[in-house]
């Protein structure tokens, strides 16, 4: 018998391996984009502190409100923009980008250059 293991445990692997390499210090805190089927989250956190700076997602009532649909690569745009917004007005110009294990494409790539478009730099 074959013992495969799931996406959920290999997403969380990878994830697992890419935070030995990333963290977020005052200076330049992490971006961590988690995605589910429904929503899309987005956190600026400095992990030296453990706190959490800014958070959006498409759960958020300003961002909910202009879309149709919360799980749309144009809602994952739509959280990028507001959360680069919230950084920048909080004072934070530069960020790690932490995929949260996700593949760089669709969803995660449309919040990153939705971001960057918005002004963060990673």
């Amino acid at each position: 018998m074959i013992n495969k293991k799931s996406k959920i445990e290999i997403r969380k692997e990878k994830h697992r391996r890419l935070r030995r390499h990333l963290s977020g210090t005052a200076e330049r805190p992490r971006l961590a984009v988690f995605r589910s089927n429904e929503h899309i989250y987005a956190q600026v956190i400095d992990d030296v502190q453990g706190k959490t700076i800014v958070s959006a997602s498409t759960l958020s009532k300003d961002i909910k409100a202009e879309l149709e649909h919360t799980n749309t690569v144009d809602a994952a745009a739509a959280v990028g923009k507001s959360i680069a917004e919230k950084a920048i007005a909080a004072g934070i110009k530069e960020v790690v980008f932490d995929r949260g294990g996700f593949i760089y494409q669709g969803k995660v790539k449309a919040l990153a250059e939705a971001a960057r478009e918005a002004g963060l730099e990673f």
